[in-house]
């Protein structure tokens, strides 16, 4: 077993990463003067991953599976794990993303019990036909209820726009029909399949040590044999199918999705994320000029936002909010997308983005959940946490110019609108 700590000189901040005997990938950061601990098991097993080949055998499995598992993990022969949680004061949860899926808690005490929980329930399935059945009616009720979810369809409307082939366009729930397709041996051969311990990783965050989730690790996880899976998935042209999509539900305000996607062929580096994080605050945050334009001719709300969305296979830049006029935001936003190739950006204007930038990167680690998440994700992104902060600091004018020239396709974007009617 490999234990190391991890320090970033700048930040003052550190952690420690440890090859666990079992396979388990596992990192600690202690935090001095906090009283929570935030503990996270997760696995690169999400909603996109429906075909693959595990020990040399090639599977295709309905849409939907991996949120299913993470609800079926839940139970065992014993009961369920939140029965268990219920008797130690923590709150746990579990999430389903598009290229993962993740079990948490969080508590202030009765740490060792609750790790003991999280390793315990993940780590033994128990799937019978009958479960797996009884389970069907409770998601089909959760799938038609995000089918009433504006928010919801605007965001799986534009995704259906921007891309042709790629599973990301499916909701991460499935739908009714897919998952009735869903048996207990599906579920363990996705289990098998992703769920080795090999393939996960364990991040606790807070009033913690090394030596004490080790210890609880050591008692809870036995070593396995690490197994083969490769993931597949289709041709992806980098043309948008549709440059407009539009549903009508009940909502007062129209919802939109604008959508630039990019070239998804390969996962970014931590100083490409960095440039796109500055170029993006630059241009949409609420103290750019592009904001207060969209303010003052009353097109958006405080509830405009931007995100880089990016996982395997896929990459796209998408702004969101209510607009009572959204094919004129979306003509906004592109014509200060061209204002700013074309004049070009300030050495005054970056080092601002920059900074606030990184101030906001750093105040995130006061929190142990975005600290624990953030780990997660860039482990499984096969990023370094410190490598990013690094990054924000050290990219130029020059970086960022360069990487403005290759995001933020003008041509290649999708308006997802929901509206009354």
């Amino acid at each position: 077993m490999q234990i190391k700590e991890i320090y970033s000189q700048v930040l003052k901040e550190k952690y420690y990463e440890i090859d666990h005997t079992s396979g388990l990938k596992i990192f600690v950061w202690p935090k001095e003067g906090y009283n929570s601990t935030y503990g996270i098991f997760g696995t690169p097993f999400g909603s996109i991953y429906n075909h693959f080949t595990f020990n040399g055998e090639e599977v295709r499995v309905p849409d939907g599976i991996a949120h299913y598992l993470e609800h079926k993990l839940f139970e065992s022969e014993e009961g369920d794990a939140f029965s268990l949680y219920a008797s130690t004061g923590a709150n746990a949860n579990a999430y389903t993303s598009f290229d993962k899926t993740c079990y948490l808690f969080s508590c202030t005490s009765n740490f060792r019990r609750c790790l003991e929980i999280l390793l315990g329930f993940v780590s033994c399935p128990y799937f019978t036909a009958e479960t797996v059945l009884k389970e069907q009616g409770i998601i089909g009720q959760e799938i038609k209820m995000y089918d009433d979810s504006a928010d919801w369809r605007v965001m799986f409307n534009a995704l259906c726009g921007m891309y042709k082939n790629h599973p990301v366009k499916v909701d991460i729930a499935g739908t009714v029909e897919s998952i009735a397709d869903i048996t207990a041996e599906k579920l363990y051969t996705c289990y098998n399949a992703y769920y080795n311990l090999h393939n996960m990783a364990l991040t606790v965050v807070g009033k913690v040590t090394p030596e004490e989730v080790l210890e609880i690790c050591d008692n809870q996880l036995k070593p396995c044999e690490k197994v083969s899976v490769d993931t597949h998935f289709p041709e992806e042209p980098y043309e948008v199918c549709k440059h407009y999509v539009e549903q009508k539900l009940p909502v007062e305000i129209p919802v939109f999705n604008l959508g630039f996607k990019g070239d998804g062929g390969r996962r970014l580096s931590e100083k490409e994320i960095a440039c796109n994080d500055i170029l993006l605050f630059l241009l949409a945050s609420s103290v750019s000029p592009m904001y207060r334009e969209l303010m003052d001719k009353g097109l958006i709300n405080s509830g405009f936002s931007y995100e880089q969305f990016e996982g395997p296979g896929y990459f796209s830049i998408i702004f969101s909010g209510e607009s009572r006029d959204p094919a004129q935001v979306e003509t906004v936003i592109k014509q200060y997308i061209t204002k700013l190739r074309s004049e070009g950006i300030s050495e005054e204007d970056f080092e601002n983005a920059r900074k606030a930038t990184y101030g906001d990167a750093v105040s995130s680690l006061n929190s142990v959940d975005t600290i624990a998440n953030l780990t997660e994700d860039f482990f499984f992104s096969r990023r370094n946490v410190f490598a990013y902060f690094d990054a924000v600091a050290e990219v130029t004018l020059e970086d960022i110019t360069g990487q403005l020239e290759k995001i933020l396709d003008t041509e290649n974007t999708t308006l997802s609108v929901v509206k009354g009617g």
